[in-house]
């Protein structure tokens, strides 16, 4: 997939610094900036990390067109000698991330890039969007192919999503996920995953009865028959005709009904009530599929009812992440490189948790002998790797400790871009979704839960935090 990049969406101010920049003549100085986030969507306990390749794809094709330049001139702001300078402007530094479908934390650098200052300042925004947006309809997504218990979760969303990207791209997250496919007919276009889909109630209205409605339906798809059952009334109707098409049309041709769909009402009710419909029918095999405004909290809500429900079709709720639709993804400032030092740097806050973590670092996800995740450890770039015995304390409440051995440890980025170009084997969209899978089975079950999850704290190594103290006593008198 050849993704296609509008060079131009970034927040004016980057512009503008940039001039200030290219004006003191520090454009090229070499910065760090780090690319993480504060809190989980949905009071949960972590995040689905995605959008890192597309990321990565438009780095490596940042530029800025005549067009482009044009219309900067036009706004009458910047200087000649900058505009020229942003003609030719590529990226050209280094990128440390995870891969899409890691599991993180908040206050974990996902993205870490090394870059000329204006550089790294200018690609802010585009970096921002595609991580913010992938990540949170990917963690979404999660949480309802979780609550589904097995069950299988089908995207439905097209209809409600935020625009085309977020239609096609997000479809993509949730079958990443875990989803087993979309109604979004251009995601199977582009990425090959299997789309889905029957009719409407505008396909039953259509004909002079519910039944002849059925009838084409099935001479038109006898080996995938699957009717839409409450455009009338459910039980009285639908349910009756579908039955009966099964046995005039399908039964005759030694086919199966694959399912029946039902949209509105009381699911837990219709569809047990359908079940026994179906069943005493003889048809036993026959899939019965819901769909209408759900989300985790109702999915989870009808399996607890015991609702004989085979698979779900979700929209709005997952394709917009409804509960919680934005995600607070950030881009800081923490390091400067002068004469090949680098000089940490920190943003402060009167809200604790909005203070930065400061320096390059590493990110080390230690592992208990079963592979379940006990924490993540943050080092400056230059420590040892982790070993031996070593105390956990909690950033804020540094009283807090626990006291580890025995552990396996996991350096949690890959370098992905070198100079301005893409030297890291992305993997596929089968491969990153069977790699979820394998992320989600690093959790505890008291993790997943959907409600009041145990939360994970990522921990400052002793060094890293003894630099963040000294710089926060450094700026306390300011």
């Amino acid at each position: 997939m050849e993704y296609k990049f509008n060079n131009l969406i970034m927040d004016f101010y980057e512009l503008t610094m940039g001039q200030g920049f290219f004006n003191k003549n520090i454009h090229n100085n070499i910065a760090y900036f780090d690319l993480f986030f504060r809190k989980v969507p949905d009071n949960g306990s972590f995040v689905i990390a995605n959008g890192i390749k597309k990321c990565a794809k438009y780095l490596e094709q940042f530029h800025l067109s005549q067009d482009d330049i044009k219309y900067l001139k036009s706004l009458n702001l910047f200087s000649s000698e900058y505009l020229n300078y942003l003609s030719k402007i590529k990226f050209t530094g280094d990128v440390w991330a995870v891969e899409d479908g890691t599991i993180v934390f908040p206050n974990e650098p996902v993205m870490t890039i090394k870059a000329p200052l204006i550089e790294a300042q200018l690609v802010e925004t585009s970096l921002l969007l595609f991580f913010n947006r992938a990540s949170l309809i990917t963690t979404k997504a999660n949480r309802i192919v979780q609550s589904a218990k097995g069950k299988t979760i089908m995207e439905f969303g097209t209809r409600r999503a935020h625009g085309e990207t977020s239609a096609v791209d997000g479809a993509l997250d949730a079958y990443i996920a875990g989803a087993v496919g979309t109604a979004c007919t251009e995601t199977g276009k582009q990425y090959g995953i299997k789309i889905l889909g029957t009719m409407a109630h505008s396909f039953v209205q259509s004909f002079d009865s519910e039944y002849e409605a059925f009838k084409a339906y099935a001479e038109s798809f006898p080996d995938n028959c699957t009717l839409l059952v409450d455009t009338y009334n459910t039980l009285k109707s639908g349910m009756v005709n579908a039955i009966k098409v099964y046995n005039d049309i399908l039964k005759p041709m030694g086919k199966k009904l694959a399912g029946i769909r039902i949209d509105s009402g009381d699911l837990a009710y219709l569809s047990k009530q359908a079940r026994q419909m179906l069943d005493n029918a003889g048809l036993v095999d026959t899939k019965i599929i819901v769909s209408n405004s759900l989300d985790e909290y109702l999915i989870s809500s009808l399996l607890k009812q015991n609702a004989p429900i085979d698979s779900f079709g979700v929209g709005e709720n997952m394709i917009t992440a409804k509960s919680n639709p934005v995600f607070g993804g950030v881009y800081k400032l923490v390091a400067i490189e002068k004469g090949g030092e680098i000089i940490p740097k920190i943003k402060l806050s009167n809200n604790v948790e909005k203070m930065t973590n400061p320096h390059f670092k590493n990110i080390y996800r230690l592992l208990d002998k079963n592979g379940k995740i006990i924490a993540d450890l943050l080092t400056i770039y230059n420590e040892n790797k982790p070993s031996g015995k070593i105390t956990l304390f909690h950033p804020q409440n540094n009283w807090t400790q626990k006291t580890i051995e025995n552990y396996k440890v996991r350096n949690l980025r890959l370098k992905i871009i070198e100079n301005g170009k893409i030297i890291h084997k992305f993997k596929t969209v089968e491969e990153t979704r069977k790699y979820v899978q394998e992320e989600l089975a690093t959790l505890w079950e008291e993790v997943l839960r959907l409600e009041n999850p145990h939360t994970y704290v990522v921990n400052l190594s002793d060094k890293l935090f003894e630099i963040k103290n000294k710089l926060i006593n450094s700026y306390k008198n300011i």
